[in-house]
């Protein structure tokens, strides 16, 4: 709660009846909690409202919710559609990597396409993600826009994450000096790139050296 108090609040103050942290705080708890998403079929607004409705007073008050009735639907799309996504990212995904649990871990970097997010003439949401390989948390989440690509957003989905000590694994994509460079110097970590018939030249001194992995390459 403490955390989520720290979220910034876009809306204006005058009118409001539900305080940022409780919207926040329910729709949290309704996610992780797996019922939203059997109520309506996915982890969508009306799913959060109607698992919030569920509670009783007293889980509503542990939430931050002051009102007799637990927020609308509308309520909860208004406030989440129209907060800073990546702070909220930023802040949760900087907490859980803080967590002593998670120290020294393989962090893995994967671009996604959400499913059902395409809007229109708009292209589907494509999101960056920064997951700890064991656990399957996500510590780090970036957008990245229709006239870029994930290249350039490794290195701010990054750079709040203390990664002194692990490995940082991702696909032939993010094969580049400059991303590796920015792995060791910078975030005094460790790195596992993936390297294909796209990048010739360094394929080949690899191949050279004659390294061998559990018999899985051929000869």
């Amino acid at each position: 709660m403490e955390l989520l108090e720290r979220i910034t609040d876009p809306r204006k103050r005058r009118g409001i009846r539900y305080s940022m942290v409780s919207v926040l705080a329910m729709s949290v708890c309704a996610v992780l909690s797996g019922v939203c998403a059997v109520l309506s079929g996915m982890k969508s607004f009306d799913g959060i409202a109607q698992w919030a409705a569920s509670l009783p007073r007293e889980a509503l008050e542990k939430l931050g919710c002051t009102r007799p009735n637990p927020p609308s639907e509308i309520t909860f799309r208004r406030v989440l559609g129209g907060m800073n996504a990546d702070d909220f990212d930023r802040k949760v995904g900087t907490w859980l990597a803080s967590q002593h649990v998670f120290k020294e871990k393989q962090l893995a970097v994967d671009g996604k396409t959400v499913r059902g997010s395409h809007d229109g003439n708009k292209k589907a949401i494509h999101l960056l993600s920064a997951v700890l390989a064991s656990e399957g948390v996500t510590v780090a989440q970036r957008r990245v826009e229709e006239k870029t690509n994930e290249i350039p957003q490794i290195k701010p989905l990054l750079e709040p994450l203390d990664l002194k000590g692990s490995v940082v694994t991702a696909d032939a994509l993010h094969t580049q000096k400059e991303t590796a460079a920015y792995i060791v110097e910078e975030k005094e970590a460790d790195y596992l790139l993936t390297v294909k018939d796209n990048q010739p030249r360094i394929k080949a001194e690899i191949e050279s050296l004659g390294l061998r992995l559990m018999g899985s390459f051929p000869p």
